[in-house]
């Protein structure tokens, strides 16, 4: 976030205490938002650091972040020889771009594009890039197709559900495309293919489709919409593709439910992201495009440069990636295969049921979504009296567990839920602790605050 005014606040470090056998003594403040007058000792300053970051939450207890949070000791290895890495730098380090190349093809096999060897993608960021760079593709196409047949091309629009992430009104907004936003409903959390037939028109470059979304983890009907958007092309000759957000879903429904149907086996679906930081159990951020066939990413929007000693073609929102998180992408599918991805996704889902179960049991909460396509448990309280989600979301904070409240989107916004993610290193004892610490704070916001007194049950005693 961009400050706004200068800050002179500093750092108190004379408090902080160093062994002086290794000259970590800090005599003077540190200033915060100024460059310091002096240097200091390697150690200090790490040391300055690391104790600040220990304010941070606890990953392994953040049931918020669908972000991978453990990898393999050898997976830290090869990240760690790869930081230095620029992967944009082709020239200097070509046997990425060769790894880069794999996993594109990797993917693209995984999402059964339908010609072996017409298809194309890029690594990215995440799957916020790669989302703004598939519909930015999209977006050409269409306004060259409009040119072509000599029309307007000054109002185009993408439309999506409103239980989409914020990444696709930011391209609407950065790109200058009018979103549709199909609502969704107060007792229905993803969108219908008869609300979005009512927003497609000759001006919509892509149809949205997200398989898990943030807020619950629910699917979109991809299937309906593409038939949907099959009849419109031969009803009226629009031909609109299908964009599926498969950020959380791209790496457990092939996985889990090979049979379900909602990649390039779809005819309207031309491209798909999916990110490899999430469920592709790689650490932030790296992200995946892949479009069903080359013709769909146009040459206009590839740039050739020769800066770092060879000709390339960029096709990304910036000029830097890493290369590490690329590597530890390789690493695991080498490292797992179908049968290890398999086996985590049928763990982590199995541990997810398993939650789902126990919060049902409890008697406590309603819940939205069991798991019933992806690891996450989506729930919200029976009756929000004296208290409501948000509350009960700070309370457990003080177990150290992290688990996020939040209204649902427009039409249904009056509904506060929960969410909690199940990642691989999330076990079913862990569920059991956590489901007693839940209950436990749900039932202490249930009695309200009292007085030591109060609390000793036995009269006449004092409180230990």
């Amino acid at each position: 976030m961009v400050s706004r005014k200068v800050k002179t606040e500093s750092i108190n470090a004379a408090k902080l205490q160093y062994s002086s056998k290794h000259n970590r003594f800090l005599n003077n403040d540190v200033p915060k938002y100024s460059f310091p007058e002096r240097e200091m000792q390697p150690r200090a300053a790490y040391q300055l650091i690391h104790d600040e970051l220990n304010l941070d939450g606890n990953p392994d207890l953040n049931l918020a972040t669908f972000v991978t949070t453990w990898m393999e000791p050898e997976a830290d290895k090869l990240i760690i020889e790869n930081l230095h890495k620029n992967f944009i730098d082709h020239f200097e380090y070509p046997q990425v771009e060769v790894i880069e190349e794999r996993i594109v093809n990797i993917m693209a096999n995984l999402y059964n594009v339908p010609d072996k060897e017409d298809f194309i993608g890029t690594s990215t960021i995440g799957s916020s890039e790669a989302i703004m760079l598939g519909l930015l593709a999209h977006k050409w196409n269409w306004k060259q197709k409009r040119i072509k047949e000599k029309k307007s091309f000054d109002r185009p629009n993408v439309v999506f559900g409103g239980d989409t992430h914020v990444s696709w009104d930011k391209f609407a907004r950065y790109f200058d495309v009018e979103p549709r936003v199909v609502p969704i409903a107060a007792d229905h959390f993803t969108i219908d293919s008869d609300r979005v037939k009512e927003m497609v028109d000759e001006n919509t470059i892509a149809v949205g489709v997200v398989l898990g979304t943030t807020f619950t983890g629910e699917f979109d009907p991809v299937s309906e919409i593409n038939q949907m958007l099959l009849d419109l092309k031969k009803e009226k000759g629009l031909d609109v593709p299908i964009h599926v957000d498969a950020a959380s879903a791209g790496f457990i429904t092939p996985f889990y439910e090979p049979d379900f149907k909602w990649d390039f086996r779809l005819e309207q679906v031309k491209s798909i992201n999916t990110s490899g930081h999430k469920f592709g159990l790689v650490y932030p951020g790296l992200g995946w495009l892949i479009f069903r066939n080359e013709k769909l990413l146009p040459e206009e929007l590839k740039f050739y440069v020769n800066y770092l000693g060879d000709e390339m073609p960029t096709y990304t929102l910036n000029f830097s990636e890493g290369s590490s998180m690329i590597v530890a992408q390789y690493y695991n599918i080498l490292r797992l295969g179908k049968e290890g991805y398999s086996s985590i996704v049928c763990k982590m889902m199995s541990n997810a049921h398993y939650l789902a179960d126990q919060l049902k049991k409890s008697g406590e909460f309603e819940l939205l979504n069991d798991a019933k396509h992806i690891p996450v448990v989506t729930f919200k309280l029976k009756d929000e009296g004296k208290f409501t989600a948000f509350d009960l979301s700070y309370k457990i904070r003080e177990r150290g567990w992290i688990v996020p409240a939040y209204s649902l989107p427009p039409k249904a916004e009056k509904t506060t839920i929960m969410r909690v993610v199940i990642r691989e290193n999330f076990t079913a004892d862990m569920v059991d602790i956590f489901v007693s610490d839940l209950v436990k704070a749900k039932k202490t916001l249930d009695k309200g605050t009292k007085t030591p007194e109060q609390r000793d049950v036995r009269k006449g005693h004092p409180v230990s």
